[in-house]
This record gives structure tokens, C-alpha cells and sequence, in this order.
């Protein structure tokens, strides 16, 4: 099978190089096209990781046009070219049009400082043409240029959007890349198309990856105030922990949408990110951009059906939460005690749905345990950069030679965790909730092993997830937390 692909794909390139080259110029769209990404955005969200106030500077900007807009955001945010997520099909195409002696033309309406970083990388282009700071070069204005530089109809066009069918429309053929099936249709009428360049994946995927549904896992910590107050059977009461459930999973997945579009230089990065939807460009940023704040604001309507005090927890949950993925996570040693409290925030917020308060215990050694599991998630990334950077690597302030350091801290964290739950049991506390308490001893070995065995394979280089996320898909995990359980129903 593979042999004849081989062989298939040899006969089709010696066919592209036996077939004469057009008179005509390439002229290639950038964002969308060339790039699975829309540079604009990228550069606008890489000015607001850095400064999250320039968005009243943006606004002021924008005042005074598009273009005006583009030229500002690019004199202050750069965008990594070498890292961006190219077309790697049209590329290939391009490169072997430009080998065989093509003109190519890159006409995009971005900003020029970017345009020429692009081209200045790839070595493709013989022209660029841009945006400049007055003109906005899409739609009609991009035409009338190509037109006035080219001619009519003596240019062929590659693009993927609405705003290109005015460029096809005086273009001598199209070149259509990750179009829809009505863009096609409408490039049909107005342009000879000469080939289609498809996204082979498919549109769902990409967007329940940006969603993070697999990190709802941690909202089920709501359900701990009623599971330890032993009253998960009142339906009354679980309803209301559902609808916590579900508003803290709407709520969550507004900020990983922000946090990951923030966080696009740093995921390409990384041997893992790199795969999220947005950092691989098969997510569109303005799509990010309008779902975010529907996600927050179905979040707060489900909050109608719970106390006021839910809402108010919620609402401190998400400015914390969004304060931490646009600026307190670059703070070293804040940023992972800010993420315990935010673990420990979801049992608080458990109990204002239900109206079951946690006990100082629970809130002491959920504070411990999630302080480690946040230290161990740094820890995992240092050890996986380290393997592709050295020890020289940074990864949120954190170097490389913090590993040791981050270790001793995030081990000595989980035990002293165990150590809260050891000593609540020795107090009698647990007499007054459970009829047989002896049992809940043989929590402790279970924890001391759990922990240990996490920081082992984070130290081995297998940490790739979140340490919830692992615990869930982790069969030795799974198996503790299931002896967790059963000793529970024993002691009660």
C-alpha cells in the first residue's frame, strides 16, 4: 500500500513538472491560507498577555481604522513566524511553483512588519504587499491594488474567505484553501478554479479539545461537602450539585479558551501543547473570541437556580481564575498556590449550593493536597522541557534547575496533607459522622502511596496532563481511588 502511494505520488509531481509554467503571478493570502491562524488576532492577544490594560489603547486605535489598528498592535507584539502553523500541502505546492520559476506574490492584510516577517522566514516571495497603516488591504482595496500592479485577469489568486471572492472575481484562476462548500460554489461563478486545498479534519474535534471537557473532572469536587455529609441520596440537594457541576464547567471552559489563546507562543513551544487546537491553528481565534464570554454568561444563568452565595463564589472564581491565565501564572510560587485555592474554591462553592459548610480539616487538607498536585503539574513540565531544552529551559518563571527544589516542596506538601487527615482522625472529629472511624486509618497508606507514586512519574518524565485528568486515566490511580471509596462506605 505504501509503495503505491510512493509511486503514485512520484507520477503526480513528474506530471506538475512536465506541465509549463503560467505566465502569471501567485498571489498568496496570508492568514487563513498560508497560516491556519489569523496573525492579527495572534499579535492582539500576544499585546494583551503582556499588558492587559492596552485593550482601552486598542479601542482607541481602532477609532482611527484598521489599519491604523494593525500597524500599532504589530510596533509593540511579535509573533514567532518559525512556529506559526503553515499550511504544510500549500506550502509544499508554493515551494514547488517557486522552484519551477514562478512569480509569487504575498498580498496580505496584515500589518507590513508582519508580512515581511513571514516572508523574510520562508524565502518564498518575489513582492509583498500589505497593509501600511492608512490602507487596510482586503476585500475590494486588495483587488484594486493586484489590478493596478498586474492587471485584470492577469494574476492567479490563492485565498479561503468571503472577503477573497472580490480578489477572484478579477483574478485569472482561484486557488481555494480550507474553503467551505458554499465559498467554493461562489469562487465557482466569479473565477476558474485551477485547485482546492482541504482541511482533512474535521470541524467538531478541534472545538470539544478548546473546550476542555476532560477537565470538568475537577468540578466534581463540588460533590465532596455532600458525599462527607453523607446526603448524596437527597435528590434536593444533588440536583443542586449538578447545576454547580455545570456552572463551574461553562465557567471553566471561558477561561481555557482565553488562557489558551493567551498562551499560543508558549504551547508551540512545548512538545505537547502544541497540539491544542488554537497553538496548531485548527481553531479560528475569532471564534475563541465570541465563545468565551457565551460560555460565561450561560455559566451565571445556571447560577439563577442556586443560592446567592453560589453566584457570588463563582464570580470571585472566574476573576481569579482570569487574573491567573492573563498575569498571575508568570509569578513564580503565586501561581501555584493561587491554583490550589482554586481547587479548594470548587468544595467551598460545593457547599454554598447545598448549604453544607466544610469543616477546617477538609479545607486544611484539601489546601496541602492541591498545593502538591499544583507543584507536581510544574514540576512535569519542567522535566519534559528540560528533556528538549536543557536545564537552561524556563517555563513560567520556573528554571530548570528548580526541579529539585519544587520536588521536596510538592512531596513535603502531600504529606503534610496526610498529616491533617491523620490528625483529625486522632481529634474524634470523625466519631460524630462515622459509626465505624477505625476505618478511615487505612486512608492514610493509600494517600502516602497515591502521592508518592504521582511525583514518581512526574519525575520519570510522564506527568503530560493534569494531575486530576492523570488520576482519572491512570489504572494504579483509579485503583486507589476506588479503595478510597470502599473504605469510606466501610467506616460510615
Amino acid at each position: 500500500m505504501s509503495a503505491n502511494r510512493e509511486a503514485s505520488l512520484a507520477l503526480e509531481e513528474s506530471r506538475l513538472l512536465e506541465q509549463p509554467v503560467t505566465p502569471f503571478p501567485l498571489v498568496v493570502d496570508l492568514d487563513g491560507t498560508l497560516v491556519n491562524t489569523d496573525l492579527s488576532a495572534e499579535s492582539f492577544w500576544a499585546l494583551i498577555a503582556r499588558n492587559a490594560l492596552c485593550i482601552f489603547a486598542v479601542l482607541f486605535w481602532l477609532c482611527k481604522g484598521r489599519a491604523h489598528l494593525k500597524r500599532q498592535i504589530s510596533q509593540r507584539a511579535t509573533v514567532d513566524v518559525r512556529r506559526l502553523p503553515y499550511h504544510h500541502e500549500f506550502l509544499d505546492y508554493l515551494k514547488e511553483q517557486h522552484s519551477r520559476g514562478r512569480r509569487i506574490v504575498l498580498a496580505t492584510a496584515n500589518d507590513e512588519q508582519i508580512a515581511h516577517q513571514v516572508a523574510d522566514y520562508l524565502q518564498l516571495f518575489d513582492m509583498i504587499l500589505a497593509s501600511n497603516g492608512t490602507i487596510n488591504l482586503s476585500g475590494r482595496h486588495k483587488r484594486d491594488r493586484l489590478v493596478a500592479e498586474f492587471g485584470e485577469k492577469h494574476f492567479d489568486y490563492a485565498g479561503d474567505s468571503k472577503s477573497d471572492l472580490a480578489v477572484w472575481y478579477s483574478s485569472h484562476r482561484a486557488i481555494l484553501v480550507n474553503p467551505t462548500s458554499r465559498l467554493s460554489r461562489k469562487a465557482a461563478r466569479v473565477a476558474e478554479i485551477e485547485r482546492v486545498f482541504k482541511r482533512r479534519e474535521t470541524w467538531l474535534k478541534p472545538y470539544v479539545q478548546a473546550l476542555r471537557f476532560h477537565q470538568w473532572i475537577k468540578n466534581l469536587l463540588v460533590f465532596v461537602p455532600l458525599v462527607l455529609a453523607h446526603r448524596f441520596l437527597e435528590l434536593d440537594l444533588l440536583a443542586n450539585g449538578f447545576l454547580a457541576f455545570l456552572a463551574f464547567g461553562l465557567c471553566a471552559s471561558s477561561v481555557y479558551l482565553i488562557n489558551d489563546m493567551v498562551d499560543l507562543p508558549a504551547d508551540r513551544c512545548h512538545p505537547q501543547k502544541r497540539l491544542r487546537p488554537f497553538a496548531a491553528g485548527k481553531l479560528s481565534l475569532l471564534w475563541g473570541l465570541g465563545s468565551s464570554p457565551l460560555l460565561l454568561t450561560l455559566s451565571f444563568c445556571v447560577c439563577l437556580a442556586l443560592p446567592t452565595v453560589f453566584l457570588g463564589m463563582l464570580a470571585i472564581y472566574y476573576g481569579l481564575n482570569l487574573a491567573y491565565s492573563l498575569y498571575l501564572k508568570k509569578i513564580v510560587m503565586l501561581d501555584v498556590v493561587l491554583l490550589a485555592g482554586l481547587h479548594t474554591m470548587r468544595i467551598m462553592a460545593g457547599s454554598a449550593s447545598v448549604a453544607i459548610w466544610p469543616s477546617p480539616w477538609l479545607l486544611a487538607f484539601s489546601t496541602f493536597l492541591f498545593l502538591s498536585l499544583a507543584l507536581v503539574k510544574r514540576y512535569g513540565e519542567l522535566v519534559i522541557m528540560s528533556a528538549h531544552g536543557g536545564e537552561t529551559v524556563r517555563v513560567r518563571g520556573y528554571q530548570g534547575i528548580d526541579k529539585e527544589l519544587l520536588a521536596s516542596m510538592g512531596c513535603g506538601s502531600g504529606y503534610v496533607a496526610v498529616l491533617v487527615l491523620a490528625i483529625y482522625m486522632a481529634s474524634g472529629s470523625a466519631e460524630l459522622l462515622y459509626s465505624r472511624p477505625q476505618f478511615l486509618w487505612l486512608l492514610c497508606p493509600l494517600l502516602l502511596y497515591w502521592i508518592s507514586y504521582v511525583w514518581l512519574i512526574a519525575h520519570r518524565g510522564g506527568m503530560h496532563d493534569d494531575p486530576l485528568t492523570f488520576t482519572v486515566r491512570d489504572r494504579s490511580s483509579r485503583v486507589v481511588l476506588l479503595l478510597v471509596v470502599v473504605t469510606l462506605m466501610l467506616a460510615k
